[in-house]
């Protein structure tokens, strides 16, 4: 893995947390907050002043058409929200994914480091479909006795993305305290 131990070791205790919030609420009222979104977007722009302070790593280039740009890694990280929220946005528009669900993907993009990209894709990809089968498990057992009043139980062709989302963010994160460079 490509993410340091220790950055992942940083955001960890403050992410944990909204991602239990995020999945949570979105078991429960098929919404992720914007408070989350913006919450996790906040831990990075605070924390990973700390973890990638721009003004003592080493700037990366990165050439665009005929430009070269020249930009801390902080700055990078930054601006994967960019194509993140993009994306989102078409599969959004597409109606294979919420909105509350492309802001969340982007506001997380941040904590991706660059080379981890396939790993996250599979992360992700492993966490949908465990989402999707436990959902339907618990839906059909007497665990939905639990929460009867939860809107993800009776919308029988939408999953909550916030399940998976949260936590393949948790769990990249958690791998990379473990795993990390």
């Amino acid at each position: 893995m490509n993410i340091p131990a220790n950055a992942a070791l940083l955001f960890l205790p403050f992410v944990l947390p909204i991602c239990l919030y995020v999945t949570f609420t979105d078991l429960r009222a098929m919404k992720i907050k914007n408070q989350a979104v913006y919450a996790l977007f906040a831990v990075f722009v605070v924390v990973g002043l700390f973890v990638l302070p721009p003004w003592s790593t080493t700037w990366s280039s990165a050439t665009v058409g005929p430009w070269s740009i020249s930009l801390p890694p902080y700055i990078w990280h930054l601006l994967h929200v960019v194509p993140a929220l993009a994306i989102g946005i078409l599969f959004n528009l597409m109606r294979q994914m919420g909105a509350g669900d492309a802001k969340f993907l982007a506001a997380a993009s941040p904590f991706i480091w660059p080379g981890d990209y396939f790993l996250v894709v599979l992360i992700l990809a492993t966490m949908n479909v465990a989402a999707l089968v436990t959902h339907r498990l618990a839906s059909i057992t007497g665990l939905r006795s639990f929460a009867p009043d939860w809107k993800s139980w009776t919308r029988a062709r939408h999953i909550p993305m916030g399940l998976s989302l949260g936590g393949s963010l948790a769990l990249y994160l958690i791998l990379g305290t473990v795993y990390g460079s």
